[in-house]
């Protein structure tokens, strides 16, 4: 039987809205787990190189400092969080940019830029959420399993959409959103939900106080100057006010982790503990 033919199949078993159905498929199309991280790290070794080949590296500035540190701590947790049967290969590069922006890649690679932690005036917990929120997308294998949406989309397209449409209960219309939304958008809101709890339980698990989550999003609002309620239904992501909530939710849950755990140390550059970092 062929790929295509084995995909289909798994097509019409599946309804193409389930995460863990997108994962089979993607796993059947190639996407395995290992291959992934293994592309991922060859990808991540080019993108470092041409940074440095233009001098945008940074291992020297306090911002990078910083960032290390707290990698260096949220290390072993995401290590001892990783549940995807395959050794991860954790990395942080600092880059000189003045985006507002961090990723990590599958397997574990990840980047953070000058801009989103100076321009934001990030505080080492405020540092620690974006990591953990960044880390737990890769944990929890997000671009696999948009690879295996991506295929099933595609796939329905190419169907037809009747047996499709029957076995799902989606309609032409629908059927097109999907096609619309769900294919170049990075990730879908319920992953970015699922990453904001990973993330908190990172952080505080390394002894950074959970509640600067919620001041890292109030810091994004305001630095995006809008609100973006009126995109909220066909968002990738939850809008601010949404996610604070969220995350205010889950803060009874994670704070006892955090004060079990061992603090972080002071930063120099805040001159705060992260005990002390109160939400605004």
């Amino acid at each position: 039987m062929t790929t295509f033919n084995k995909i289909k199949n798994a097509l019409l078993l599946t309804t193409i809205t389930t995460l863990a159905g997108c994962t089979t498929v993607a796993d059947m199309a190639g996407y395995d787990t290992a291959t992934l991280n293994t592309d991922a790290a060859k990808n991540y070794s080019q993108v470092v190189s041409s940074a440095n080949s233009q001098g945008a590296v940074d291992n020297t500035s306090a911002t990078a400092i910083r960032v290390k540190r707290v990698f260096n701590r949220m290390k072993p947790y995401a290590v001892s969080a990783n549940t995807t049967g395959v050794p991860f290969d954790w990395q942080v590069t600092v880059i000189r940019s003045p985006e507002l922006n961090a990723w990590a890649m599958p397997g574990g690679k990840m980047a953070f830029y000058t801009g989103i932690v100076e321009k934001l005036k990030l505080t080492d917990a405020e540092i620690a959420a974006i990591m953990g929120h960044e880390m737990t997308h890769a944990l929890s294998e997000h671009s696999k399993k948009d690879a295996g949406q991506k295929i099933l989309t595609s796939l329905a397209l190419q169907l037809g959409g009747a047996a499709i449409q029957q076995k799902t209960g989606l309609n032409a219309e629908a059927m097109s959103l999907i096609s619309d939304y769900g294919l170049d958008k990075p990730f879908s809101r319920s992953q970015e939900s699922q990453a904001d709890a990973g993330g908190l339980r990172l952080m505080a698990q390394a002894g950074y106080n959970p509640e600067s989550a919620v001041s890292v999003w109030q810091k994004m609002e305001a630095a995006n100057g809008r609100s973006n309620t009126l995109v909220t239904l066909m968002s990738t992501h939850p809008n601010s006010g949404q996610r604070i909530a969220k995350i205010q939710a889950l803060l009874p849950e994670v704070t006892p982790v955090y004060k079990a755990a061992a603090k972080a140390p002071t930063s120099a550059t805040t001159g705060v503990t992260t005990r002390t970092i109160k939400r605004k």
